[in-house]
């Protein structure tokens, strides 16, 4: 008895059809995008989406490294920092502001 192997269209990951509304300011943006870029509305919307997907995984892992590296030090000076890192990680980069009055 003969065993088939999967050829390389059975492997690859199907796609999934999705109709979606979006807000007419967000459509304009894509549809700029996708005239920058040469893309179909469709493929700009596709694209953009991994780009978000790829960054709020970015943005776990550097929460996560943020954490550990707060949770790891032990030098005040350092773990300082490390907690001011951890604060911009939860809360965005302007998060801790500079004291410049004193």
């Amino acid at each position: 008895m003969t065993t088939r192997t999967k050829t390389a269209r059975a492997l690859k990951p199907k796609s999934v059809r999705q109709s979606v509304t979006i807000p007419a300011p967000l459509a304009a943006a894509v549809r700029r995008v996708a005239k920058q870029r040469h893309l179909t509305m469709s493929r700009a919307l596709v694209s953009l989406a991994e780009r978000g997907a790829r960054a709020e995984l970015d943005a776990k892992e550097n929460l996560k490294a943020a954490y550990k590296r707060f949770m790891d030090e032990q030098e005040p000076a350092r773990k300082n920092e490390a907690g001011k890192d951890l604060v911009r990680a939860v809360f965005g980069k302007d998060a801790i502001a500079e004291n410049t009055v004193f």
